[in-house]
């Protein structure tokens, strides 16, 4: 394989706790300095989350993100930063009226959940096709709301990372190039493990890969143990790959990663070990056609 492979680097998302992760980081300053480490560990990009410092749960504040936005940009303007807008679109349905949210309910506005986008111009941000049960909650992102976010990402200069969590995604995502509401050729993130979405395997992910639009560029993950299994195979099958504290808790079996940069350092060496390289930031850039 002559082409490099891009490592994005999740640092911390949004449900990995840290009774599971004792060493996840919470507040923007431990957030910035994994990102950075990693980095500096050989990520070309950061996949970034915001958590609200005092209770550790996920955050949309855009205070929180300017933070961290420009403590990781005070030390590094090479590595390309991915924010994310999964935030917002999480519903609990009450047990006794359905219709009426729970606590812990996120759902809300798509030009809520691009906010820090248009404020931050990122160099990528997510745009998520789920709509799955996630645990007890709901993900919701229905065609109209993915719609809204789009145009407000694309107008904003900032490059959509398509986001796939099963195969009725990828038929959505189609549907939208089709219509013209997403440009080809795609950046595309598959994720593979997640309850009730797209089974980690090395035929899940040969399947999925075979129907994306042409001259897409795509990254898969796996989580949990699948982690670094299905690192090795979105390597081999020719896509780029993902690693970080938001997918995995270990570096091993039974032992805790003590950073995201330690993944790192075992993802690049997994990826030499089968005959890649890694890209810089400047290449990654040029991969993804990024300004």
């Amino acid at each position: 394989m002559s082409r490099k492979t891009i490592l994005t680097a999740a640092i911390t998302g949004n449900l990995m706790t840290p009774e599971i992760s004792p060493y996840l980081p919470v507040t923007p300053e431990q957030i910035a300095r994994q990102a950075l480490d990693a980095a500096a560990a050989g990520a070309a990009i950061v996949h970034l989350h915001v958590r609200d410092p005092e209770t550790a749960k996920g955050s949309m504040d855009l205070t929180l993100y300017r933070e961290l936005v420009d403590r990781i940009r005070s030390e590094n303007s090479e590595v390309l930063l991915n924010l994310t807008t999964g935030e917002g679109g999480r519903f609990i349905p009450s047990d006794d009226n359905p219709k009426v949210a729970a606590p812990g309910s996120t759902l809300c506005t798509p030009e809520r959940r691009v906010a820090h986008i248009e404020a931050l111009l990122p160099d990528i941000c997510t745009l998520d096709f789920n709509t799955m049960w996630s645990g007890q909650a709901s993900v919701i992102n229905s065609p109209r709301n993915l719609a809204t976010m789009a145009e407000r990402i694309i107008s904003a200069g900032v490059r959509p990372e398509i986001e796939i969590f099963d195969s009725g995604d990828l038929h959505m995502v189609k549907d939208f190039v089709a219509r013209g509401v997403l440009t080809a050729p795609l950046m595309v993130q598959m994720v593979l493990g997640v309850r009730f979405g797209a089974v980690a395997n090395p035929e899940t992910m040969a399947y999925l890969v075979g129907q994306l639009p042409a001259g897409s560029e795509w990254a898969a993950f796996g989580i949990g143990r699948m982690a670094f299994p299905m690192l090795a195979q979105a390597f081999l099958l020719g896509g780029h790959c993902r690693i970080g504290m938001e997918d995995t808790a270990y570096i091993d079996r039974g032992e805790h990663c003590r950073s995201n940069a330690q993944l790192v350092e075992k993802a690049i060496r997994i990826i030499r070990d089968l005959g890649g390289d890694i890209a810089t930031p400047a290449e990654a850039r040029a991969i993804l056609a990024l300004a």
